[in-house]
């Protein structure tokens, strides 16, 4: 049976693999509404785990190292209570061929939209190698959600964002939106909080 996650570890666990992340996009990761999540997220910074910061009028939530190093236990512990360590490895060692093909095919398209590269590189061509590492990306969550919830949503994302790159190729690797690349590097980063590892 599926281990779903207690709320205080949820939140502390977004600001960690959102990375810099404002209160309403913290809230729609967590399905809740922006004044729920800012209700959750008073504790952690009392408690000095998270930190919010501003500039030129953009403010975001940031894990501190203290904040981390308490999240990477609350994600220890549950690992272990859901015995999921060892399942949790195998999906991380499969994860890591695919996320070389993810960077050199994002690394490749950024260079061509600076036109860097000398090779021309196409819209068709980045989303043709980006379909493996989305229909892999199916078993990844599945195998993860057999032991722990909030692994859910990935593979949805991840999709809808390569759809929309066909129209808007921001989509790809964009910064200001839930993008392929920015999708992957949650679900990354997420692997490696649980696990307790190092990129």
């Amino acid at each position: 049976m599926s281990q779903t996650s207690p709320i205080n570890l949820l939140v502390l666990h977004a600001v960690r693999t959102m990375g810099y992340a404002d209160t309403a996009r913290i809230a729609a990761r967590l399905s809740v509404t922006e004044g729920e999540a800012r209700e959750y997220l008073l504790a952690p910074r009392a408690q000095g785990w998270i930190t919010f910061s501003s500039f030129a009028g953009d403010g975001g939530w940031s894990l501190t190292e203290s904040g981390k190093a308490h999240g990477e236990r609350l994600l220890a512990a549950e690992l272990d209570e859901a015995g999921a360590r060892a399942a949790v490895e195998k999906v991380h060692q499969d994860f890591l061929p695919l996320n070389d093909v993810m960077a050199a095919a994002c690394t490749a398209w950024q260079l061509a939209e600076m036109g860097i590269d000398d090779q021309t590189l196409t819209l068709a061509q980045t989303i043709t190698a980006l379909e493996g590492p989305a229909a892999a990306l199916a078993g990844l969550e599945g195998r993860l959600t057999a032991h722990l919830d909030r692994f859910s949503g990935y593979q949805q994302r991840f999709a809808e964002a390569l759809a929309k790159a066909h129209a808007e190729p921001a989509w790809i690797t964009g910064t200001d939106r839930d993008s392929c690349h920015r999708v992957w590097f949650e679900l990354h980063e997420d692997l490696i909080a649980t696990l307790g590892v190092t990129r």
